[in-house]
């Protein structure tokens, strides 16, 4: 899952670790720059990219466009590549004496660098959370070409893609995708993708990679329509992510549900899900809610609590990291005694005071090795406030899922990775299985694939650090496990 949670915090743009996490409300408000001492705007014009290497060995391209608008107004954006975010408002540009600032507040990060004589490198500092980390930027003539995977597909595809968009009336948005079809005559069975946590595109792309294109391709060469859309707020859909929790998500599916069954081509006897991560909690409550849902594949889905992920996440990723038994032990108590205030005060002012008190507290007795590695930091009390008790979180964190997952009658497929270090599966997959079987359903599969990480990447440690490092986007024996049980289901 994402920046929320269940992506590691080790990434660049915690807040966006996916691409479009920037609501259309934000883009909105954030759409002009504000330019200030700007003393020669063709000074820094263009594209400027640079590689910085963050905690854990990732290295991360980072690209910022730089222009001016027919009006004269200054216009800049950034882009993190290797993690598929593109096109982040930069709010404020300064420009003085060769000294260049560009703050992003969405993510709470500003660059500070300074122009070389050449006019061709800007070498300064990425500041983020309270971390500081070199960069240096060099201009370039041209856009870089689209990184590409060896499992990405390439065109012309043997099969039909439709862009499509579709509308959840109760909430009143509506929401874009692709739908691909066999190129065979017919009804076809269909899956519909669901995304992980945080604000996702239609490919659910991260870190250089694209999974739900790399599956529909794959589902739709065995003769399986794939519908996959993008998130409130993100690319083509409109509504505000930000607001939004699990159960307003299994809504967006449910809508995607009726829109498959309003075509011709798909039968709608045999329309399934595929949820990822905290997909794979929407998917069980969809397949309660509607009997239109033939079956349903969990993939790295949750089978406790949001907060037990989390606690259990944080150690593994932390000990994956080399983070001494002490440091573990006083993070996640902190931690706990963060989520006991989001769970306990309903009120937001007054928890938001008592997490002010606690971080501050906390944030001045630790080591700097400790803030390091910790989760909070003080240098961002309130957008880490912020996000604790938005409405997703304040969801996630009690939601446990197995008395939805004792009520799903469909063909169940439940498949995690044994090296996944965010959602672990001894407990989560050992939780699905004993409540599918104690809801009496009588047709599910559990299977943990040997050496795969939290993305079905073959991995050597299951660390999110190696997710761009590894150049398989989905383990080859994982496809070939969702396409066949899927065909014996259809």
């Amino acid at each position: 899952m994402n920046n929320k949670t269940l992506i590691y915090a080790v990434l660049l743009i915690m807040t966006v670790a996916c691409p479009g996490c920037i609501s259309q409300q934000d883009r909105s408000q954030t759409d002009a720059v504000h330019g200030q001492n700007i003393e020669n705007i063709e000074d820094i014009k263009g594209l400027w990219i640079g590689n910085m290497e963050v905690p854990g060995g990732v290295e991360l391209r980072i690209l910022f466009n730089i222009s001016t608008r027919p009006d004269g107004s200054v216009n800049a954006t950034m882009d993190s590549l290797d993690q598929g975010a593109r096109g982040i408002p930069v709010e404020k540009i300064t420009y003085k004496d060769s000294n260049l600032s560009l703050e992003v507040k969405s993510v709470r990060g500003v660059f500070e660098g300074t122009l070389n004589e050449s006019g061709k490198t800007i070498e300064g500092e990425w500041k983020q959370s309270g971390s500081t980390l070199p960069l240096v930027l060099t201009h370039i003539d041209k856009t870089l070409p689209e990184l590409r995977r060896e499992q990405d597909p390439v065109k012309p595809y043997p099969y039909a893609e439709e862009e499509v968009v579709f509308e959840n009336k109760e909430a009143g948005i509506k929401l874009a995708g692709t739908l691909t079809l066999p190129e065979s005559e017919g009804l076809f069975p269909a899956v519909l993708l669901i995304s992980g946590s945080g604000p996702q595109n239609r490919d659910e792309e991260i870190m250089g990679h694209r999974p739900f294109l790399v599956l529909s391709d794959y589902l739709t060469r065995q003769g399986i329509a794939v519908l996959r859309f993008d998130d409130r707020s993100v690319g083509g859909s409109t509504g505000n992510f930000s607001k939004a929790t699990t159960e307003d998500f299994a809504g967006d599916v449910l809508s995607g549900i009726e829109y498959l069954k309003s075509r011709k081509d798909i039968d709608s006897s045999k329309i399934g899900l595929i949820g990822h991560s905290e997909g794979g909690l929407i998917a069980p409550l969809v397949a309660v809610e509607s009997n239109d849902v033939a079956f349903i594949v969990l993939l790295a889905a949750p089978g406790v609590t949001g907060e037990e992920i989390i606690l259990s996440q944080g150690e593994l990723i932390a000990r994956a990291e080399g983070v001494d038994n002490e440091t573990i032990a006083r993070n996640k108590a902190f931690t706990k005694e963060m989520f006991s205030v989001v769970k306990e005060e309903q009120n937001d002012t007054i928890a938001r005071k008592k997490l002010k008190k606690l971080l501050k507290s906390e944030t001045e007795n630790k080591s700097e090795e400790e803030k390091q590695h910790s989760n909070f930091s003080e240098a961002n009390l309130e957008p880490q406030i912020q996000g604790l008790l938005s409405p997703w979180m304040r969801f996630f964190l009690t939601y446990d899922p197995i008395p939805t997952l004792m009520k799903v009658k469909c063909p169940v497929l439940a498949i995690n990775g044994e090296k996944d270090l965010q959602v672990p599966p001894e407990e989560n997959l050992l939780a699905i299985e004993n409540a599918l079987k104690a809801g009496s359903n009588e047709n599910y599969t559990v299977k943990e694939l040997p050496g795969l990480n939290h993305l079905f990447q073959t991995t050597q440690t299951g660390s999110p650090t190696e997710y761009s490092k590894i150049e398989e986007t989905i383990s080859p024996d994982a496809l070939e496990l969702i396409g066949n049980w899927i065909s014996e289901h259809t």
